[in-house]
């Protein structure tokens, strides 16, 4: 804590310097730096003196064998173990891209109708862990499948460290049932990827137009009559890496055009950038290389009920719950796992 109040003294130092406001952009990150270490500094002295109480108290109880102060303080200690715990999560959330918002992105394997539906399944699930979170997010794109379940989905997640809390489920989703699909009743196992993005607000990078295909169509779902009578859905198709970005979120097409080229813009740089660290040092640097082989995590839901983290070896049979959203125990442990290793 006292290397963070120095940095903190330091960065407000340089928040008064006159010449910084000339430039916008450069301000702002400062002061978010500020308004974040502000944030850590503040619970901290919140929790210690939270901590300091609580021991005084326990100190009065045990003196004057108060029950009703004993059950007050019992009450008070799991507010703050609650608390401590959500410090030393923000604590491993230190990576260089941890604190930005996300891209999440969701692809089916192969398997047709099957691994379609699964992806609508973990889509689902990523919306309700949102919503228990208070997440800020929009669903920018859903292709349906041809049958059921869909085809792909990005939802942009715009809260601060939503990429730290996320990375953790980059890669590949294995799911074992016995398949809705099938008359005969036969189990199935499927396969769906999930890519995170970390957005930046400003990318140093340039998309070569040359390399992309535009391709627009008419937007599905909700929205009434004019979603569905006009080619307003924009879908960009990055050529030389095969990279796709997808939004049918906006009214016009002009908006669906300019959201699809940021969120390809962002899609892109990462790539990049990814490939240079794997260069550089043989390994991702910041998150594993999704491939079909690389699977993090299985659900099995026949014969027995399972969710197990395969790099953490956290586990659940709660199947339900995690399918409704409860993802935090298997964030938490990933994060705990990496802050001990380093970044992957």
């Amino acid at each position: 804590m006292e290397s963070k109040k120095e940095e903190l003294a330091v960065l407000e130092r340089q928040s008064g310097d006159s010449e910084l406001w000339n430039n916008q952009e450069k301000a702002q990150a400062l002061m978010k730096q500020i308004g974040a270490l502000r944030d850590i500094l503040g619970l901290w002295e919140e929790a210690s003196v939270a901590c300091n109480d609580l021991a005084e108290f326990y100190e009065m109880a045990k003196a004057e064998g108060t029950e009703d102060l004993s059950e007050s303080i019992s009450k008070d200690v799991l507010a703050l173990s609650q608390t401590v715990s959500e410090m030393e999560v923000r604590k491993m959330l230190d990576g260089p891209d941890d604190a930005c918002p996300a891209l999440l992105s969701i692809h089916p394997g192969a398997g047709g109708t099957e691994s379609q539906d699964w992806a609508l399944m973990l889509y689902r699930m990523y919306l309700r862990f949102l919503e228990r979170e208070n997440f800020d997010f929009r669903v920018m794109d859903v292709q349906d499948g041809d049958d059921a379940g869909l085809k792909s989905a990005t939802i942009e997640i715009s809260s601060e460290y939503a990429y730290g809390l996320l990375r953790s489920e980059i890669g590949v989703h294995r799911l074992v049932r016995i398949s809705p699909f099938d008359s005969n009743a036969r189990r199935h196992t499927s396969f769906t990827a999930v890519y995170i993005y970390p957005v930046h607000e400003n990318i140093d990078f340039e998309l070569n137009m040359d390399d992309v295909r535009v391709d627009t169509y008419r937007a599905s779902g909700s929205g009434g009559q004019h979603i569905n009578k006009t080619d307003s859905a924009v879908r960009m198709t990055h050529t030389p890496t095969g990279i796709v970005s997808s939004c049918q979120s906006e009214r016009s097409q002009i908006q669906n055009r300019e959201t699809a080229f940021k969120m390809l813009k962002t899609m892109v740089a990462e790539h990049y950038r990814q490939e240079e660290e794997a260069k550089r040092a043989d390994r991702m640097c910041s998150k594993k290389k999704v491939e079909w082989g690389s699977q993090i995590r299985s659900y099995v839901l026949h014969p027995y009920q399972m969710v197990k983290d395969l790099r953490t070896g956290e586990e659940t049979s709660d199947t339900t719950g995690v399918l409704d959203g409860k993802l935090k125990p298997f964030i938490n442990a990933y994060l705990l796992s990496t802050s001990e290793e380093g970044q992957p």
